[in-house]
């Protein structure tokens, strides 16, 4: 949903990123990183900038060593949960059923109920809006609930340290997680995930099912019946369908828990 981008950018190798960094930043032109679109809502007005996509072979590349994998921003997740399963290696089942690509999931330190991404990532390789390319370790580079402390505008890649397991129990593990995520989430219809952060202490879809929320619908959006931090989208929707919904989901919380939901998705 949503509308359109001034530019639509697809580089192919580092080399026209920075190139691509350069020219944007001489005609003042904004500058929007898209990953797999995952929990984010695009406004239907679009954008006025350049959408870049990480999403050529040279970006979606993982490199195993021993018990260590480098996965580039491309990467998608759910193929790297399985080569790590067929592997061996143990450490990023949590994001199994997360459609995003791994550059969006650490920026976001993308996870769930069994884990995040952040608990095995060790080392970030970032580009900067001036196209300056450098690393960042722990303990400098901080994992918290649905966010990070990486201010850089590209994530290139990310380094991860996992442990050998027998994948037998591995894969045991992610099809526990599968079958969890498909009896509890609306993984059939149009959503981008869950739309607010779980407060402390207590989960948003609780809160919102709990102040009736489940069906409630405006224009083309849905609460979702199935887990009520679910947006679905129906047919014919538009982003402003969705934003009058999130409104309307705050206010109703606000008004019976005195709770400010904040929101988990982002919103360009």
């Amino acid at each position: 949903m949503g509308g359109l981008a001034d530019y639509f950018i697809r580089p192919e190798t580092v080399e026209q990123l920075k190139e691509v960094v350069q020219r944007c930043n001489e005609n003042k032109v904004g500058i929007y990183v898209l990953g797999f679109g995952s929990n984010l809502l695009i406004g239907d007005e679009g954008l006025r900038g350049a959408v870049i996509k990480l999403d050529a072979e040279e970006f979606a590349q993982t490199e195993f060593d021993g018990e260590q994998v480098t996965a580039l921003a491309g990467a998608e997740l759910s193929k790297l949960v399985l080569t790590c399963v067929e592997r061996g290696l143990s450490g990023v089942e949590a994001l199994t059923g997360i459609p995003g690509s791994v550059g969006g999931a650490v920026k976001m330190n993308a996870g769930g109920n069994f884990g995040d991404i952040g608990a095995a990532v060790e080392t970030v390789t970032l580009m900067d809006a001036g196209g300056s390319i450098y690393e960042k370790s722990k303990p400098e580079l901080v994992f918290d609930y649905r966010r990070t402390n990486i201010a850089a505008k590209f994530i290139l890649n990310a380094r991860m340290s996992l442990s050998e397991a027998e994948p037998e129990e591995v894969m045991r593990t992610v099809k526990e997680i599968w079958i969890y995520k498909k009896n509890n989430q609306p993984l059939n219809t149009r959503n981008c995930g869950c739309i607010f952060k779980n407060p402390r202490g207590v989960s948003a879809g609780a809160l919102i099912d709990r102040a009736g929320l489940k069906g409630l619908q405006m224009g083309g959006a849905a609460v979702s019946e199935k887990h009520a931090n679910f947006i679905v989208a129906e047919k014919g929707c538009k982003s402003r369908d969705v934003m009058r919904l999130i409104d309307a989901i705050k206010d109703r919380v606000k008004e019976q828990f005195n709770i400010e939901l904040e929101l988990e998705i982002e919103i360009w």
